[in-house]
């Protein structure tokens, strides 16, 4: 599979990489066997990037990516992990839910301080059992998490000292990269015009439906030479399963405009002979600020249906019928 770089660094990850939150558990619960049969399929399908988090499963996640990793040559892969939480045990009914099922008996406190990300570096490294982390990212850092006030608190942590830790990281060679892991824009762009950042994981805003980081977010990162990881690009699976009853966008059911748009795409896709899908997937790799599109499951068989996507022809003149105002005229 073809790599691309990050950023300005001397690290190159695969275009198409494997994020842990439906093996640890996300929605539904994933059983050790079915986690290690996927991660396989991604292994076996030419995936060398993985990234986790210690919020997946709270830590289940990052066990289940060390185990699985830990046989592997360590310079055929790239891993990532983030900071920002931090996991203290607790009795099995004080286990807060976060969506996660059968996770670790832990609670979780949000810390993006200096001390704060150098502990949760260190955390990531026992859970993982593994001697090196590539890539940090700072996670759910802003609104979208945490409301304004708290993230006005939380963004001084991290002005203040949390991006001095990772500094740290990364000219000691602990890391080689780092950067945000986000779903939304305006966080990026505060952080990014005070600092520098490798890269950003940002999940559902660059899409074929989403097109939130298209103005100001892309443009910035073309200009501080910062790579996006583009992850949710089906918009919590819309795009995969077309306007049928009970479709997700933005983890919400989708309201009918939403439905309508997505609508008109299929119909703009079944006249270029090639399925939505396919053209979802594909989209964010058209644009060279992308080093990587993200892909998440807890099935071998969706996770094999999704790599296939990348050999269905769609030629480059299509993705411009896609423009949100062509869109518009579509259902006109």
């Amino acid at each position: 599979m073809k790599k691309r770089r990050v950023g300005s660094t001397a690290l190159e990850i695969t275009e198409v990489s494997f994020g842990g939150a439906a093996v640890g558990g996300l929605y539904r619960a994933c059983p050790r066997e079915a986690a290690m049969q996927t991660l396989q399929v991604a292994w076996d399908t030419g995936l060398r990037y993985f990234d986790t988090a210690p919020f997946y499963g709270f830590g289940l996640s990052e066990r289940r990516f060390g185990d699985f990793l830990r046989d592997k040559p360590r310079d055929s892969y790239v891993l990532s992990t983030k900071v920002g939480r931090l996991f203290r045990p607790v009795p099995e009914d004080q286990v807060p839910d976060h969506s996660y099922v059968d996770p670790l008996p832990f609670a979780l406190d949000y810390d993006y301080s200096y001390d704060g990300i150098m502990r949760s570096v260190e955390f990531s490294y026992a859970r993982l059992g593994l001697n090196r982390i590539d890539i940090l990212f700072v996670h759910d850092i802003g609104v979208y998490t945490h409301g304004v006030e708290k993230t006005k608190l939380h963004f001084r942590q991290l002005m203040d000292g949390g991006l001095k830790a990772l500094e740290e990281l990364k000219s000691s060679k602990v890391i080689s990269a780092y950067g945000l892991g986000v779903n939304e824009v305006q966080i990026c762009l505060d952080v990014l015009r005070q600092a520098p950042l490798d890269c950003i994981l940002l999940a559902s805003r660059y899409s074929l439906l989403d097109r939130t980081a298209e103005a100001e977010l892309l443009p910035l990162c073309r200009q501080r030479q910062t790579s996006l990881i583009i992850g949710g690009v089906f918009n919590s699976g819309i795009l995969a399963t077309g306007p049928v009853p009970g479709a997700h966008f933005d983890y919400l059911p989708a309201t009918q405009n939403i439905l309508d748009r997505v609508g008109a795409m299929e119909k703009i896709a079944a006249e270029g002979g090639y399925p939505l899908a396919a053209a979802t997937f594909q989209f964010p790799l058209h644009e060279p600020v992308v080093a990587s599109v993200l892909t998440g499951t807890a099935k071998p068989a969706n996770l094999a249906r999704n790599l296939q996507l990348l050999d269905i022809p769609v030629p480059e003149t299509e993705f411009a019928k896609y423009d949100p105002y062509t869109v518009v005229q579509k259902l006109g």
